[in-house]
């Protein structure tokens, strides 16, 4: 069974001051989710689905989708706050979905394979698309066991303009995952990497750390577990302004339940993406220079 690819793109973009996903970054206007469809295609996936918001579905077709549905199957699901468990009470100003783990199973219904799952801001390079592709390519859809992730190393995953969110990750010596601890607010301070917990006390980091970028590798079976934790989560937060269920926080619980491993997949590929406006001509520049080397061709769609 071939693999599928979950796009999430339904982000507000509020820090970057826009719609990042639907930007046009490559020298012959492609945008990031350009490059992550072309590269799952190569690496043999044969359908992609993309999380979207209501009021930007029939832009994104335009200007995006269409043109992919020649080489690979083409769906698109959307992310809706009020898609949650009927007994919640939502806070009465939430205008915001849940964050990635809601977004991931907003697609529960139409995933059926085993599944890849990434941000559309980022960009994840062509070699984790292939070990990515490779791995789900061996596994059972029924299997809860086994899952996976393309881990990256932190320094090369920091903005220059401001703090990001990193799943914080740790493995053993099978390289199965440990631990993975979402840190939303990391970023340089002169010479050191710190991040800002939930109490605003300040911590440092090495950098060296492996970090989820949300290109995990699931299983269908798995989702009825994670809407489990959705639920319990749910439950104690759902009634917060703006509480955020991210894919580690199911994940990390399963695993320190010994109900799943995950496997820390290496992949030579560098990651980049698009945070703030002003990560904008660093991100033009590499593209431009991985079409100009020949990593990509002159045009890809």
């Amino acid at each position: 069974m071939k693999p599928t690819l979950l796009v999430l793109a339904a982000g507000m973009g509020s820090r970057y001051g826009g719609l990042k996903q639907m930007d046009r970054l490559g020298p012959n206007g492609e945008s990031i989710i350009d490059y992550s469809v072309f590269d799952a295609v190569q690496a043999g996936f044969d359908k992609v689905i993309f999380v979207l918001r209501e009021e930007i579905v029939d832009d994104f077709y335009d200007l995006f989708a269409n043109k992919y549905k020649k080489v690979i199957q083409v769906d698109h699901v959307v992310q809706r706050l009020e898609d949650i468990p009927s007994d919640i009470t939502v806070h009465p100003e939430r205008v915001k979905p849940w964050g990635t783990g809601h977004a991931v199973l907003s697609a529960k219904e139409k995933l059926n394979a085993p599944f890849a799952v990434i941000n559309g801001d980022d960009f994840y390079g062509s070699d984790a698309f292939k070990v990515m592709g490779d791995f789900l390519s061996t596994i059972d859809a029924d299997s809860i066991t086994l899952q996976s992730m393309v881990g990256y190393i932190l320094e090369n995953t920091l903005s220059d303009h401001g703090f990001v969110s990193r799943g914080i990750c740790a493995k053993d010596e099978n390289h199965n995952l440990t631990t993975v601890t979402e840190r939303t607010h990391i970023e340089r301070l002169e010479e050191n990497i710190i991040f800002v917990d939930e109490k605003k006390e300040t911590h440092y980091l090495q950098g060296d750390e492996i970090v989820s970028m949300n290109f995990w590798g699931f299983t269908p079976a798995l989702l009825d577990l994670f809407a489990d934790k959705f639920k319990l989560f749910m439950n104690e937060f759902g009634g917060e302004l703006k509480s955020e269920y991210f894919i580690p926080f199911g994940i990390n619980q399963m695993i320190q339940e010994k109900v799943l491993n995950v496997k820390v997949l290496k992949s030579t590929a560098k990651w980049f993406g698009v945070t703030y406006q002003d990560d904008k001509p660093l991100v033009v520049a590499k593209l431009k220079e991985l079409s100009a080397t020949g990593v990509y061709p002159d045009k890809i769609w």
